[in-house]
């Protein structure tokens, strides 16, 4: 009985391996590189109708109005409506504000960042294929 590789190919078990190790240290030195910022704040817009603007501290008014529906009347559509889509509004504005940007590193790392990761990718994507056969 023949011991079948990745992608039930003969051989190519080791390739498989090392480019999924390659890929996952890339991935995570890559991931580690970027940095997150936001600018959320009550007063940021979220929609423009013309000079009136929509800001997030005003989704917070039919959020409230909503939680008070709720709690007199558990039962009302539109109580739960204001809740639902303001929570939602809230949480939209929350990622639309979100900045990612690359921190500052040296030729040397990205080139061993993109090597980790492109290199990993062709080795575990080789493993996949038929090596030949093997006797």
């Amino acid at each position: 009985m023949a011991v079948n590789g990745a992608g039930g190919t003969p051989g190519g078990l080791g390739r498989f391996f090392l480019g999924l190790a390659m890929m996952v240290a890339g991935g995570y030195l890559f991931l580690n590189s970027i940095r997150v910022y936001h600018f959320f704040s009550l007063g940021y817009a979220l929609h423009s109708f013309g000079p009136v603007r929509l800001t997030t501290g005003m989704t917070l008014i039919p959020l409230c109005l909503g939680l008070v529906m709720i709690f007199y009347n558990a039962r009302t559509i539109l109580g739960w409506l204001l809740f639902l889509g303001s929570l939602l509004a809230v949480c939209v504005g929350v990622i639309a504000s979100i900045r990612f940007s690359l921190a500052g590193m040296s030729l040397f790392d990205l080139l061993v960042i993109l090597t980790l990761l492109l290199g990993g990718l062709g080795l575990f994507l080789g493993s996949l294929r038929s090596q030949g056969s093997t006797t």
